[in-house]
């Protein structure tokens, strides 16, 4: 049986929240990780090897925390 259009429309609704909410949590993560790990000074134009250690860390535990919370919202499931 097809989807009605009414049913359509919302999934694609659903779907666009998804993006909007996952762009925000990305946009959040970046600025979160540049605030701590990146050098205000600006010494250089690529990043450092501490720069790019603290980065790849602070993604790693930003993306579990927030699943880690989000199977706490999802009541565990």
């Amino acid at each position: 049986m097809a989807a009605s259009p009414e049913e359509v429309a919302k999934g694609v609704k659903m779907a666009e929240q998804e993006m909007d909410y996952r762009v925000d949590l990305f946009n959040r993560m970046v600025a979160t990780c540049f605030d701590k790990c990146m050098d205000k000074r600006y010494k250089e134009g690529d990043l450092n090897v501490g720069e790019n250690s603290c980065v790849d860390r602070c993604a790693s535990k930003y993306w579990q925390v927030t699943g880690i919370v989000g199977q706490l919202l999802g009541g565990g499931q």
